[in-house]
């Protein structure tokens, strides 16, 4: 049972050696398979409402609408149709171990898990690239304007990469081995090519540049850091030097306020921690798939199938609890879409921030600034 559009003998005798090598896998224990689909219902849930609050918090509230907050929307999008059009299919066929929804759109959902996928991770490269140039390079290029520019012209580019496995450019192969239309083994060198481009625009190339950047945004940071206390020791020798010895006391702690630099980047580096764990794995799956023969017809593929596939989708879910942890106009916008019903916790007044250009070094005064 393979969609694949290869010459007639070869695409026959690819099936009779799938039906006749494949014919035996280890499905999971119903218990186990009821207790993922749950646990799948409650992320398609989680992956949902939380990724539309974010959608609806850029779309109602003007003042939002900055470059980054509209790339954050753009990816809390990808992942709501990630969630609706991808999730509940592998959720139904996990339970039931056979795909019910035809060969044709088993080429449909895989070509609508990798567009999503892929625009979901062109999001993240962008995020990081503007947080690279503002601070390692101080350059604020990004307005609302280009960041629409970019967002769109990243969602062309993933449908290019994704479409050949709608018209047959490549092997994907109908669940009966796994709980969702993956890339099968094949001998073909195009679709091998293919498989292999595509696993390089996912994760190879966008995991370098953005651990390139963040490597270089945390030396940025350390340097910034070790400058700011270079230049608070002098000040208290100047301020000793006019004093005198009389005047001269300890003195107290000089606080520099780089929250501006610091937060948005710590939130943008989990989330590309997050999307490393749940992606290096599904990379080398999808490698083994379709380079190993052995991998590919081992009884326990379908297991392992199913927890990678699993672990993908928790990238969907992650996204939404980071903005509620890290975010707090995320966190009040949660509690304004809450029916009051639901509000039985007393609301704790946050910290204020103070707004700051991301381009300059800031010494504070010697007072505790409230970050």
């Amino acid at each position: 049972m393979a969609c694949n559009d290869t010459p007639i003998d070869s695409d026959v005798a690819l099936n009779e050696s799938t039906l006749s090598i494949g014919s035996s896998y280890t499905a999971l224990p119903a218990p186990l398979r009821i207790l993922l689909v749950i646990i799948m219902v409650f992320m398609i849930a989680v992956g949902f409402f939380g990724n539309a609050i974010v959608c609806l918090i850029v779309y109602q509230k003007p003042a939002m609408r900055s470059a980054i907050n509209l790339l954050l929307a753009t990816l809390a999008f990808s992942d709501i149709m990630l969630s609706l059009f991808c999730m509940p299919f592998t959720a139904v066929t996990i339970i039931t171990v056979t795909w019910n929804f035809g060969a044709h759109f088993c080429r449909i959902s895989a070509m609508l898990y990798w567009l999503f996928v892929l625009e979901g991770v062109s999001i993240l490269l962008i995020i990081s690239v503007d947080r690279f140039l503002i601070i390692v390079q101080r350059q604020d290029k990004l307005n609302p304007y280009r960041a629409k520019v970019i967002i769109a012209m990243s969602w062309a580019l993933s449908f290019c990469i994704s479409f050949p496995s709608v018209i047959g450019w490549t092997f994907v192969e109908v669940p009966a081995r796994a709980p969702q239309c993956v890339l099968g083994y094949t001998e073909f060198p195009a679709d091998r090519a293919y498989v292999v481009m595509l696993v390089v625009a996912i994760f190879f190339i966008p995991f370098s540049i953005m651990l390139y950047s963040y490597l270089c945004i945390l030396n940025t940071v350390r340097r910034n850091a070790l400058r700011i206390h270079n230049h608070a020791d002098s000040l208290c020798l100047s301020q000793v030097s006019k004093l005198g010895l009389m005047g001269l006391q300890k003195p107290q702690q000089m606080n520099v306020d780089m929250s501006f630099k610091t937060r948005a980047f710590t939130t943008i580096l989990i989330l590309f921690i997050g999307f490393s764990l749940c992606w290096l794995p599904h990379t080398v799956f999808s490698l083994l798939s379709v380079f190993s023969r052995q991998f590919y017809y081992s009884p326990s593929f379908y297991i392992t199938s199913t927890y990678i596939l699993w672990l993908s989708y928790l990238k969907s879910v992650f996204n939404p609890v980071v903005y509620c942890w890290r975010i707090k106009k995320f966190r009040e916008a949660c509690m304004e879409f809450m029916p009051k019903t639901f509000k039985i916790l007393p609301k704790v007044p946050g910290r204020t921030k103070r707004r700051i250009q991301p381009s300059t070094i800031y010494i504070c005064s010697e007072t505790q600034s409230a970050v």
